[in-house]
């Protein structure tokens, strides 16, 4: 823990209070991550082993491993993967479950990612899945995956998006933030290009697709309280024909849904 409050230092007071409820909000909801099959499932998960293409001898680094499924999938064809969380219970339960997969090669590590704790040019592979929308200042996270990377090295990131249209960015944001006071910004697909450009990265695969939501289950696993549960569900059911239509928002059989636009993105580090 001295390592983590030492790198939290740096941080401005109210980064300080996004980070607490990061760590009591997903501490407590922890275990629900693990068995979430919005987490635990999904077309990504063999997007990032068919891009990763480990050979055995690779070092692979899950920024934000959270209920630890991208450490999963890629764990079986590396050599060792690490596991970085800030939030000690997220790397418990992760580590219960890995051990009763028997995946013996992930070392599980507590961290900012924001202040990666290892060296520069340590990791062939570094994957950030469904986390990076919390980190407070992304540029910085950016360049901590570049500086972490060995030469070339692989990037392979996967999150929810903001769409590219104003209304619906700003209409997402608002119901994320209500949802989850620690959801700091879904990006554009157009602003990680740019983020990863910028760094260094070179990008050679985006892939977008949809994920449905239904909003019972999605605002139970953050214990959103129930008043502020039915704020969104008004937001959601008085939003305006192109935002019903942009986010796919449905009430078939009386359940609330609606499609949380989503990417992949994969890129190296040039040179």
């Amino acid at each position: 823990m001295t390592q983590t409050n030492e790198q939290n230092t740096s941080r401005d007071s109210a980064e300080q209070e996004k980070l607490q409820l990061v760590q009591s909000q997903f501490g407590v909801a922890a275990a629900d991550y693990v068995t979430s099959k919005v987490h635990a499932t999904g077309r990504d998960l063999p997007w990032l082993a068919e891009a990763a293409a480990l050979t055995g001898v690779e070092r692979v680094l899950d920024v934000a491993t959270g209920g630890g499924h991208a450490a999963f999938a890629l764990a079986p064809g590396a050599r060792e993967v690490v596991a970085l969380d800030i939030t000690q219970p997220m790397l418990e339960v992760a580590q219960k479950e890995a051990l009763a997969r028997q995946l013996t090669n992930i070392r599980y590590l507590e961290g900012d990612a924001l202040a990666i704790p290892c060296e520069d040019n340590s990791f062939d592979v570094v994957v950030c899945r469904k986390a990076s929308h919390h980190f407070p200042r992304i540029r910085q996270a950016v360049q901590e995956w570049m500086r972490v990377l060995k030469p070339a090295g692989k990037l392979l990131l996967v999150d929810s998006i903001s769409p590219e249209e104003d209304e619906q960015d700003a209409f997402l944001h608002q119901i994320e933030t209500l949802r989850d006071p620690s959801h700091m910004r879904n990006y554009r697909v157009s602003e990680w290009r740019a983020l990863l450009i910028e760094a260094g990265f070179e990008i050679l695969d985006v892939r977008a697709w949809g994920l449905v939501l239904e909003v019972d289950d999605w605002t139970r696993r953050m214990r959103t309280p129930p008043a502020t549960v039915t704020i969104i569900e008004e937001l959601l059911r008085n939003a305006s024909v192109a935002t019903r239509e942009r986010l796919h928002i449905e009430e078939p059989a009386g359940i609330l849904a609606f499609t949380l636009p989503t990417a992949f993105l994969f890129a190296v580090k040039a040179g």
